[in-house]
């Protein structure tokens, strides 16, 4: 019995093995509707330092993708940032078919301090990002605040334009989530639940006032738990309530966090084609037929 189970967990780990690298496989060549991939590199790295972000996103040979350096001077133009600032955060950014939302893979999370996946795809969204898959990378240890400046450039080339305004928010978000998960106490995670709760109660009910995004905003607080200091509700009103102020349609926004609040079943549905049922049916298809054939070697 006991080499039964063996063999059996062997066979197991060599199928979860293959689901796994086909999951992760985002090898799919340069799809040509969207063009080439864009690199965007810190300006301060240098050249070793951007080869080994070549390298952790798979970049192997230079037509592939769209190489880009992001410098201080853009995050003037983007955000009106410091034009002393350091950029050594990068980003590969890979344009997707519509409906499949904003993916964020942060291939070095030891390097990015502050940010989380989810917290780049909730900025994103409200600059006005849509459908992309966005792997953030620093060889070296950073907030990983410059990388959204990388992301707004390579949206910003080739006669594409995100709004000034929307990019300006965006960042204000970035920090904003930053800052409460520093400084508040709030786990990260819960900090991207509660910006995401409080955009989509925001698209369902289209507050005409301050007043009536402060409420929204406490109905979220209340209903996460979390509790802040009046400063910190402030600081969130204000940022929701210049948000409310923009052209955003808050409609598209709703449906591209569910990506977001999701994440795990789009990777499926993405595996699977869209045919979950399909996938599980055969999965279970498969251990039963593994079954017989173990049962098979030792009758």
């Amino acid at each position: 019995m006991k080499r039964i189970i063996f063999v059996a967990m062997m066979l197991i780990g060599l199928v979860l093995s293959s689901v796994t690298v086909m999951a992760d496989d985002t090898d799919m060549g340069i799809d040509e509707r969207y063009g080439k991939p864009k690199l965007v590199l810190g300006e301060q790295l240098s050249e070793d330092q951007r080869q080994k972000v070549r390298d952790l996103v798979d970049v192997t040979d230079p037509e592939q993708v769209e190489e880009l350096i992001v410098t201080a001077a853009d995050l003037v133009e983007f955000i009106g940032g410091d034009p002393g600032s350091n950029m050594y955060s990068s980003a590969k950014i890979t344009r997707r078919a519509e409906g499949f939302g904003i993916v964020v893979n942060i291939v070095t999370p030891e390097n990015i301090t502050q940010v989380t996946n989810e917290m780049y795809a909730n900025a994103l969204l409200t600059a006005g990002v849509e459908d992309a898959y966005v792997e953030v990378v620093s060889p070296v240890k950073v907030s990983g605040h410059s990388a959204l400046t990388g992301i707004y450039k390579a949206f910003n080339v080739d006669g594409e334009s995100l709004d000034q305004d929307r990019m300006e928010v965006a960042n204000e978000e970035l920090n904003v989530a930053t800052d409460l998960a520093e400084h508040a106490g709030i786990d990260q995670e819960k900090v991207s639940e509660l910006l995401a709760e409080i955009k989509r109660e925001i698209s369902e009910q289209n507050p005409a006032t301050k007043e009536d995004v402060e409420r929204i905003v406490q109905d979220q607080l209340s209903k996460l738990n979390i509790e802040l200091s009046p400063e910190d509700r402030q600081m969130l009103t204000n940022l929701f309530d210049r948000m409310r102020q923009l052209d955003i349609d808050f409609g598209k926004v709703a449906d591209q966090l569910d990506g977001i609040m999701e994440d795990i079943k789009g990777k499926l549905q993405e595996v699977t084609g869209g045919d979950t049922e399909g996938f599980w049916n055969g999965v279970k298809e498969f251990f039963s037929n593994l079954i017989d054939t173990i049962k098979g070697w030792f009758n």
